[in-house]
């Protein structure tokens, strides 16, 4: 081949590729044009407007306005330089310098994210694209789509042509929510400080810079450890660019986040008994959805009960129903239908201060161990849906045992064996031994399986998550709280399905278009498990641990739990404390009945002080007022599925030889059989001999729980 050829064939391959160039260029112009076609039309009145959200309750009954309250905007001369310089370093370091959309910034995210995958996505979005993104769209994942993106940027550019850079940041600051109902920095100031933005001092402004991206998880107030870690870090980046000078720098990070903080007045423009509810319906609209409705107009159409809601928080405020020992004890409980899910009434605290807005919301919360309430879960209703035990009169030997694989002894709250038990009376009575020995029967990997199908996980399951949810991982990922378990309990009340807990019914967003929600819900086991685990934790109450919970004429089933303290903890509580009878950090039933289930947790907001003596009884009451409300006739009790068979006080799957399983006439399983004919109506008001014998189990210092 000559050279002639050779240039000749190279320029037909430079055309080609410029050809393809040219026509790549073209088409996504083409297609970028398309998108941005269908852009919303910027707006100053949507820039400007103090959106409002609606929310109603299950029968269509406005709850809530918010967006209603208070704001007080500035103009752009009452903007301090401060404010402006921080707002920048946190949030765009080139705000001035780029027409809306930052090419260096959107090149360096993208090497950051292919680099650096695990420690999280850095976003490439402008200032100027963050307030377009908070006026006009989600932050869906969903919809992080290229034509959204495309209109996202656009509409920025636009902006940028019509409004100064100083415009810009004044929509910005009077746009964003800052928590406790204030919309704007400038609300935010006077009701956080009681002055306006140019009166405050650095490290002031440079927390409110911070907090719009997590407005409630900034909240000085409720969360002041993460508050001052967020200022930091925004004055951190002030020194870096210069705005402020080291020794500037060095007097903010050691001044206090809430010095100037004044109480907070409340504004909300809902009852006091409604915020944990609403921070949770907060939470679903923007998972499920991606939009804020504290920065985005949308009526909302929520599955809580008014007047149940209302008796919670009754409940727990008044004495009027249950004995609380003092105003510090606190309780956190989650009612759901269990037919669908549907979360009525939840609260996640006693004596809530009504001046903080969407603050902890305990009932949500993994951060206690739920104990003994895990048995049936990870424990029992495993091994029946494995086939592992065929009879609730299986037996199982309550003798002296070490967890698996270690020399770690397995201890009973009384520190005393039974022999040879059914696993009725094991529930019944709460026994430990035969709940890891049932775990290890089924085995880590099946029972996390098990315990997936309902709502439940752990980064890893141990043989000590037998009877706790402790886990050594942090997040309400993992674990257990009020809202799970009443989820996993209600898959038992309603024949084995389960329900992901559901606040929200219905939204209607402002261009009028609805999204409705419901949950069919998921087979998590069979039918005949979770009638047979419901008619072995039916004992609980009539003659088990938990007596106190009992409702004469009403068919229910659940479980108590009861945690410990470790030799460690002991040490640190007072002598009076170690010298109480009973000595816990946390009390917990959950119950269920044909149409409703109910998790209760109480103890102390600190842990090293102790739920004492008769202070175990609370959760008991607490879901014995309310189950009192709920149902305050008889109801129908479960029907026998087909697949199962009774004899005696027994259940057996058919198939099953019931003189494979004998129970041992022991005292205690004679006492268990009479008792177990005997009605619903045993009192409600007396404590069982378990419950009132904890003495030895809080001394122990093993890594379980030892209590029922």
């Amino acid at each position: 081949m000559n050279k002639q050829t050779i240039m000749t064939a190279l320029k037909w391959i430079a055309s080609g590729l410029i050809s393809l160039f040219i026509l790549g260029v073209l088409a996504g112009s083409g297609l970028f044009l398309y998108y941005v076609s269908n852009s919303p039309e910027l707006s100053e009145n949507k820039l400007v407007a103090t959106t409002s959200s609606k929310i109603y309750d299950n029968k269509n009954n406005l709850i809530a306005d918010l967006g209603s309250e208070k704001r007080v905007n500035v103009t752009t001369d009452q903007i301090p330089t401060d404010l402006v310089n921080a707002i920048v370093a946190i949030e765009d370091h080139r705000f001035f310098n780029h027409r809306g959309i930052d090419s260096i910034r959107i090149v360096g995210s993208t090497i950051n994210n292919l680099l650096h995958r695990s420690s999280g996505l850095q976003g490439g979005s402008t200032l100027t694209q963050q307030l377009i993104k908070l006026t006009y769209f989600s932050t869906s994942k969903a919809d992080q789509t290229i034509a959204r993106k495309a209109q996202e940027a656009w509409l920025a550019f636009q902006l940028e042509r019509t409004a100064t850079k100083q415009q810009i940041l004044t929509y910005y600051v009077n746009k964003v929510y800052m928590s406790n109902g204030n919309y704007g920095m400038q609300t935010a100031a006077q009701s956080f400080y009681g002055k306006d933005l140019k009166d405050l001092s650095l490290p002031q402004l440079a927390l409110l810079a911070g907090m719009p991206q997590a407005p409630n998880q900034y909240d000085p107030y409720s969360q002041p450890e993460a508050a001052q870690k967020r200022r930091n870090i925004v004055l951190s980046e002030m020194y870096k660019l210069k705005y402020i000078t080291a020794e500037q720098y060095e007097q903010a990070i050691n001044t206090p986040v809430t010095d100037g903080l004044q109480s907070l007045k409340s504004t909300a423009s809902y009852p006091a008994y409604m915020d944990n509810y609403l921070k949770q319906v907060i939470e679903q609209v923007e998972k499920e959805t991606g939009y804020n409705l504290l920065t985005t107009g949308m009526d909302v159409y929520t599955n809580v009960d008014t007047e149940a809601q209302k008796r919670l928080w009754e409940i727990y405020n008044s004495d009027t129903y249950v004995n609380y020992p003092d105003d510090e004890l606190q309780v956190a409980s989650t009612v759901m239908d269990v037919s669908n899910g549907k979360v009525i009434a939840q609260l996640g605290a006693r004596n809530q201060a009504t001046n903080v807005s969407f603050g902890t919301n305990q009932a949500v919360e993994t951060n206690r161990d739920w104990g003994s309430t895990m048995k049936p879960i990870t424990d029992y209703a495993p091994a029946i849906e494995d086939g592992i035990y065929s009879a609730t009169s299986a037996t199982i030997t309550d003798s002296p045992y070490n967890y698996p694989g270690t020399n770690t002894p397995v201890y009973n709250w009384d520190m005393r064996y039974y022999g040879t038990i059914t696993m009725q009376y094991a529930i019944q009575e709460s026994r430990n031994v035969p709940a890891v020995k049932s775990l290890e029967a089924v085995g880590l990997k099946q029972a996390l399986k098990f315990l997936n199908k309902i709502g439940i996980n752990y980064p890893e399951l141990h043989y000590s998550n037998a009877i706790s949810s402790n886990t050594t991982k942090s997040g309400n990922d993992y674990g257990a709280s009020s809202e799970k378990m009443a989820a996993a309990y209600a898959a038992f009340a309603n024949g084995g399905t389960y329900h992901k807990p559901q606040y929200i019914n219905k939204i209607v967003f402002s261009d009028g278009t609805e999204k409705n929600f419901s949950n069919e819900g998921t087979k998590a086991m069979k039918e005949t498990t979770a009638y047979m685990m419901t008619d072995m934790m039916k004992t609980v109450l009539t003659s088990g641990t938990g007596v106190n919970a009992a409702i004469p004429g009403i068919h229910q089933a659940g479980k108590t739990g009861t945690s410990n303290y470790t030799e460690d903890d002991l040490s640190k509580l007072t002598k009076e404390h170690q010298g109480s009878s009973i000595v816990t950090p946390d009390e917990l039933f959950v119950g269920y009945t044909p149409q409703y289930s109910m998790a209760v947790w109480t103890g102390y907001s600190n842990r090293l002080t102790p739920v004492l003596d008769d202070g175990i009884k609370v959760a008991t009451e607490v879901y014995r007022a309310m189950m009192t409300y709920l149902t305050p006739e008889s109801n129908e009790d479960w029907v026998q599925p087909n697949g199962v068979y009774r004899v005696g006080y027994y259940l057996y799957l058919n198939g099953t030889n019931p003189n494979r399983y004998l129970p041992q006439s022991t005292t205690s399983e004679s006492s268990t059989s009479s008792s177990e004919s005997s009605s619903t109506s045993s009192s409600s008001t007396s404590s069982s001999s378990t419950e009132s014998s904890l003495s030895s189990d809080s001394q122990q210092s093993n890594i379980q729980n030892t209590n029922p």
